[in-house]
């Protein structure tokens, strides 16, 4: 095997799974749960399930105490206020515009991982990634467009850059606390533990309750979203960024976007368009020419 398979499984895992939570998402928004409870199930399971893989690891859950500070603001970050943000900005703004914000974390994460790591970044990734960007615009130009007819535009793409900024800050969290030598597992397990508290003690407080929906397509689409879209799918994202840095781990969200359409192609009847042929074509080469070695 050569030393580009494992980046390449590393990359290709998060980027299929999270590409199909785009759609298995759709049913937890049509249970009527409220979104701090849906994204608190989400994390809460998850942790207990990377807690379970840690011990079976033989790795220790006990961690220094200064780390459970960066450990409890990464959770109240990553994996409350980024999901948050995503839920409250496509209520404003197209799911499209959102997909192409996130792939400013490209440029979030080459700055974070030059400033906070050292990480070199050449000129021709900056530019093919680049490419990708333009050709997820070209993907989702139709709704983009569209956007100024929204009332509350300038709202949703501000809660949708609030999404992008604390996502690359929470990729700075957690490769800090990896870096001190922390296993990844227990840190992914007490991040995603503190955050699914701080979503439920905020939706206690604010008045929303505890829902839970029993019908099985709210519960297997949970399961999903923390088997699948979140133990698995964040241990390999981190393992890449580990491996490849930040800004390479950040080049999945140019690439979502596509297999997300194929998807929504197949199950929910979206129309394929010369432009957004165009747009997935460029991502694609832009990929390829980003990752391939120098």
């Amino acid at each position: 095997m050569s030393s580009a398979s494992p980046s390449r499984w590393l990359f290709w895992g998060p980027t299929l799974i999270w590409a199909s939570t785009w759609h298995v998402i759709l049913y937890q928004l049509d249970s009527g749960v409220p979104v701090f409870n849906s994204v608190a199930w989400r994390f809460g399971l998850a942790a207990v399930l990377l807690a379970a893989m840690a011990r079976w690891q033989g790795v220790s859950l006990r961690l220094p105490g200064s780390a459970h500070v960066l450990m409890l603001a990464t959770g109240i970050v990553q994996y409350s206020g980024n999901y948050l943000s995503v839920y409250q900005a496509e209520r404003h703004i197209p799911s499209g515009l959102v997909a192409v914000l996130f792939c400013l974390m490209v440029y979030g994460n080459a700055l974070s991982g030059r400033v906070f790591f050292g990480q070199p970044v050449t000129r021709r990734f900056l530019v093919s990634a680049s490419g990708g960007v333009l050709g997820v615009v070209l993907i989702f130009w139709p709704e983009i467009a569209a956007t100024g007819a929204r009332p509350t535009a300038a709202l949703g793409l501000g809660l949708g850059l609030c999404a992008v900024l604390v996502a690359c800050i929470g990729n700075v969290l957690t490769l800090t606390l990896t870096k001190r030598g922390l296993p990844l597992v227990p840190v992914l397990a007490w991040s995603m533990g503190y955050g699914a508290v701080f979503l439920l003690g905020v939706s206690v407080v604010s008045g929303q309750g505890l829902h839970f929906d029993l019908r099985l397509p709210y519960v297997l689409s949970l399961l999903y979203l923390s088997v699948a879209g979140s133990v698995i799918a964040f241990v390999l994202y981190f393992k890449l960024a580990q491996a490849r840095g930040p800004a390479h781990a950040a080049l999945t969200g140019v690439v979502i976007p596509v297999i997300a359409l194929v998807i929504s192609a197949v199950f929910e009847g979206w129309q394929v368009t010369p432009l957004a042929v165009g747009g997935m074509g460029l991502c694609l080469v832009s990929l390829w020419v980003a990752t391939r070695p120098a």
